[in-house]
């Protein structure tokens, strides 16, 4: 009986660990070094889900021409956000070069299934820089019928600290570079402005990217086959990508079937200690 106490104990033990080594989540994630330079303390970004985007702030297109937030909502579409700055001299522009290279991979197309809104928060920046900026990514994207759904915009101080703070997007100035101390990822919103999905980093993985899409817009968009592989990837926010959920199914089946065995273990040597008692009850009785 002792050794049949051991192998459920064992048993146990396993299940627990496989469990928690599932869903446990680090601290650190989302969180700032201490060792980091001071410049760098307070620049984060950890949009909340579901979290409301001010759709009633005041900006200006690349045009010129003054728009509400809200303009590019409410018409059952999602949109693709990112916080930029026109004159960065490096990692804005591999953050448009990212969601640029990444939207190609799809058959969907700005301004039919969803928008495209990059946003300055730099105040001192111009329309005619938001102009280029969409010239560019038009070239690169291939697809001059689009323009319509491609949208840089430019605005106050108030309405980028606005903007900013709904989206926990967090960032400083050095005066003496002139330069943005910033980090780097891009929101999917719903068509009401809510944050549905984020990713974080320059490269945007097609798939991840077609698969937020589909979760924005609510299943609008794509076919029946978007939706079979929402039940096999799942967005995990702490890393703010999607993971393939069919790893902790094998996982879980693994364990399910450890038990099934070990179920089985116990069963047989049960029926085993019964047979032996019985055959000694037996030879007593003769």
């Amino acid at each position: 009986m002792t050794s049949l106490r051991s192998i459920a104990g064992a048993l146990v033990l396993l299940i627990i660990s496989g469990a928690a080594g599932a869903q446990t989540v680090p601290d650190s994630v989302g969180k700032s070094s201490a060792g980091l330079p001071p410049m760098l303390l307070n620049v984060g970004f950890e949009p909340p889900l579901n979290g409301q985007i001010p759709l009633d702030l005041p900006f200006r297109e690349e045009t010129g021409r003054e728009v509400r937030l809200g303009e590019y909502f409410g018409q059952k579409k999602p949109v693709l956000l990112a916080l930029v700055y026109y004159g960065c001299p490096m990692l804005c522009n591999q953050v448009e070069q990212g969601v640029v290279g990444s939207l190609k991979m799809l058959s969907f197309n700005a301004g039919r299934e969803y928008d495209v809104v990059f946003v300055s928060f730099d105040p001192r920046e111009s329309p005619d820089m938001a102009g280029q900026k969409k010239q560019a990514a038009l070239t690169h994207y291939g697809r001059p019928e689009t323009a319509a759904g491609w949208h840089f915009l430019t605005g106050s101080q108030e309405s980028v600290d606005a903007l900013t703070k709904s989206a926990n997007f967090r960032y400083s100035f050095d005066s003496k570079s002139g330069i943005f101390a910033h980090a780097s990822g891009i929101m999917l919103l719903t068509p009401d402005g809510r944050i549905s999905r984020y990713f974080y980093g320059v490269e945007y993985p097609s798939r991840d990217v077609r698969l937020g899409l589909v979760d924005a817009s609510a299943g609008k968009i794509g076919n029946p086959i978007d939706h079979l592989l929402l039940y096999c990837f799942q967005y995990d926010p702490s890393a703010a990508r999607y993971s393939t959920a069919i790893l902790r199914i094998v996982r879980l089946g693994g364990i399910a079937t450890i038990v099934a065995l070990g179920a089985g273990i116990l069963i047989f040597r049960r029926r085993d200690v019964d047979a032996a008692l019985n055959r000694r009850t037996e030879q007593g009785a003769h």
